[in-house]
């Protein structure tokens, strides 16, 4: 069957320029642009701030736009300001609700691609493909079920998780082709499917993100040796690891910026209040994104050791880009530490004890040695993870269904 007409399903798009929303609008828009008509069934834009976009909080509850010639079916969802897992099932359960209504709108489809998180949106491609008997593709950026055990919220017998994973296992067995952003998912996603599977990483613009094209970013204008988180400030970084990193490097020698938003910003900004070289400062645009990455001298990301092979960071690929060493912390079997054993990406701790600040000492001191490092990074992530070659490769897999 020749595939013309495409119904993408997604929580996040644009405007939505981080994380989730950026990467699925890259692809519909690669997508677009090689021929297909898509129609994008998601929500109103909310995130990382959780809040819906202040341009779009006036909008009716049902919402049709055309964006950049791909049509965009939108349903205003329900958004907690601060998202406990209870508030997060009301939350994914009236985005599902409400785009229900919105699939039957669509009056042609040849293919159904379903985006994870939501779980749930696996159950409206399912609707779809039913509907006009066709495939369903699921993307999994994120197991969410996974990852909400993960960070604490619950166990494995607790009897609502459960049947969450009961659930999610009958959803997955639904899709005819399962796909996701890492080895080590793609062996967590055989224990839940049979579906045929498909490695699709999560992908870097080179050309956007480039230290060659970039200049000095206003938030990073210190004389200082500049250190940078830029991303989610949420559950799965552990924020009182980063407390004690702030406590234990030289103040007078170190900045440290913190980039982003989410569910833990209030409580990261309160705590780095005593901190005068400790600097929060709200998300930039994407357009800005090279600028901040590459105006910095490292970056950090400390996570929580339990966060093993739910997700695949897709912040670590733009510092890589940026040329500039990293200090991760994280647990060893992840597949953070495989890139960054290959790609010499900066220095990777199971846990943190002193030799990190002892590793921040070291990249910093031999600036010969961060630079052809951080070369080697960049040259890695272009050869491995070039926007160009994963949509390729995806269209190709997309042509064979």
């Amino acid at each position: 069957m020749k595939i013309k007409y495409i119904t993408f399903i997604s929580l996040n798009y644009a405007p939505e320029d981080s994380a989730i929303g950026l990467y699925s609008t890259q692809w519909v828009d690669f997508l677009r642009e090689s021929g297909y008509e898509v129609t994008v069934v998601t929500a109103f834009p909310y995130y990382p701030k959780w809040e819906i976009s202040k341009e779009y909080k006036q909008k009716k509850t049902f919402l049709k736009e055309d964006l950049n010639g791909t049509t965009v079916l939108r349903y205003k969802q329900y958004v907690p300001k601060n998202p406990s897992f209870l508030k997060r099932i009301i939350h994914l359960s009236d985005f599902t609700f409400g785009s229900f209504f919105n699939l039957f709108k669509i009056k042609e489809c040849d293919l159904v691609i379903s985006i994870v998180p939501f779980t749930t949106s696996v159950f409206l491609g399912y609707i779809q493909k039913k509907r006009f008997k066709v495939k369903l593709w699921t993307h999994i950026q994120d197991f969410e079920f996974d990852a909400a055990l993960q960070t604490g919220v619950g166990n494995n017998k607790n009897f609502i998780f459960s049947l969450l994973f009961k659930l999610e296992k009958w959803l997955f067995s639904k899709s005819d082709v399962a796909s996701t952003i890492s080895y080590s998912m793609l062996n967590r996603l055989s224990e839940k499917t049979n579906a045929e599977q498909f490695f699709l990483p999560n992908w870097i613009d080179n050309e956007k993100i480039n230290p060659e094209n970039s200049k000095k970013h206003r938030y990073l204008d210190s004389e200082k040796i500049k250190i940078l988180y830029s991303g989610n400030i949420g559950d799965k970084q552990d924020w009182d690891v980063f407390i004690q990193f702030c406590k234990d490097i030289d103040k007078k020698k170190y900045e440290i910026v913190v980039v982003g938003d989410g569910s833990k910003k209030e409580w990261v900004c309160n705590e780095i209040l005593p901190f005068e070289n400790v600097n929060y400062y709200p998300p930039v645009p994407f357009k800005e994104l090279s600028d901040l990455l590459c105006s910095a001298d490292v970056h950090i990301l400390f996570q929580k050791p339990d966060v093993i092979d739910t997700v695949m960071p897709s912040k670590v690929l733009g510092m890589m880009a940026s040329t500039k060493p990293s200090l991760i912390i994280g647990n060893d079997k992840s597949e953070v530490k495989s890139i960054f054993d290959a790609s010499k990406a900066g220095l990777y701790y199971s846990e943190y004890t002193s030799d990190v600040v002892n590793g921040l000492k070291l990249i910093t001191s031999d600036i010969e040695k961060a630079q052809k490092d951080g070369k080697e990074a960049r040259n890695y992530v272009i050869e491995n993870f070039s926007k160009e070659k994963i949509l390729s490769n995806m269209l190709k897999k997309l042509k064979s269904l």
